[in-house]
């Protein structure tokens, strides 16, 4: 009899595509056996932080689905993970721990719990951001 797999899923814009980015993402996979991860299109990204990506989705898109870690991509068109968790039906969802403890995602816990999702926090890369890059690109 065969162990059932694990599915993971994360999400993010992926704008200027960093170690931060690839440090989740390996993580990640590290605690399933398929990764599939969201990638933000243009017009959420928007919706939620107010401006739109530096890199189209497009390309976006293409980059992640070219990490070794990454077994699928979909496109995250709206910001409702239970939806996604209801469409995807995956096990665990990864997250920045910038997130654990936010009113947010705690109700998201307690619904997560509910379906028997595990929610799993990994440590944010303070070194590094989309918006520090930005911002220093912004100078020159």
């Amino acid at each position: 009899m065969s162990k059932k797999k694990i599915i993971g899923y994360t999400t993010g814009v992926f704008d200027l595509f960093h170690i931060g980015h690839l440090n989740i993402l390996k993580k990640a996979k590290s605690k399933c056996d398929i990764l599939v991860v969201g990638v933000t299109t243009d017009e959420l990204a928007e919706k939620l932080k107010g401006k739109k990506p530096v890199i189209s989705f497009r390309d976006r898109i293409e980059i992640v689905k070219n990490i070794k870690f990454v077994d699928k991509v979909v496109p995250e068109t709206y910001d409702d993970k239970i939806k996604a968790c209801k469409k995807l039906k995956f096990d665990v969802i990864f997250k920045g721990n910038d997130w654990k403890g936010s009113e947010k995602w705690q109700k998201l816990e307690d619904e997560f719990l509910k379906l028997g999702v595990k929610v799993i926090y990994f440590q944010y890369t303070k070194t590094t951001s989309s918006t520090k890059i930005s911002r220093i690109l912004d100078f020159m």
